[in-house]
């Protein structure tokens, strides 16, 4: 599976960005879908996780800032990120694991990255 991350940008800190990610669309089944950020200080951390059912966690410091959603009929998730600080300035990848039926039994789950997006948030 193949995912496009999107939706970064500059903003300044106190303000809202929606970050997208699409898989492509094929045989596989997209199950768990996943947000993850970096920056040059620290390593990869993860932010939010959405099964297909859509159970969502958090990272504690993103919690009740940032609301983490997808459209299974798109294969797309969704990261709404409000009230941004400067320490959430980072190069936000999404993550998504997948398989599919090969008529016998389930095969995978096989683990994609996308290219990352910029989020900036200045203070």
């Amino acid at each position: 599976v193949q995912l496009q991350a999107s939706g970064g940008g500059l903003v300044q800190a106190g303000g809202s960005l929606r970050l997208s990610c699409a898989a492509s669309r094929n045989k596989f089944t997209v199950n768990n879908m996943a947000w993850y950020r970096q920056t040059p200080e620290k390593e990869r951390e993860l932010v939010a996780t959405i099964t297909r059912a859509g159970a969502t966690n958090y990272a504690d410091s993103v919690r009740g800032r940032f609301t983490i959603s997808r459209d299974n009929t798109k294969n797309t998730a969704f990261l709404r990120m409000n009230n941004l600080k400067p320490e959430d300035t980072g190069v936000y990848y999404c993550n998504a694991d997948s398989g599919y039926y090969n008529g016998t039994k389930y095969v995978g789950p096989f683990p994609s990255w996308g290219q990352g997006t910029l989020v900036t948030v200045s203070s």
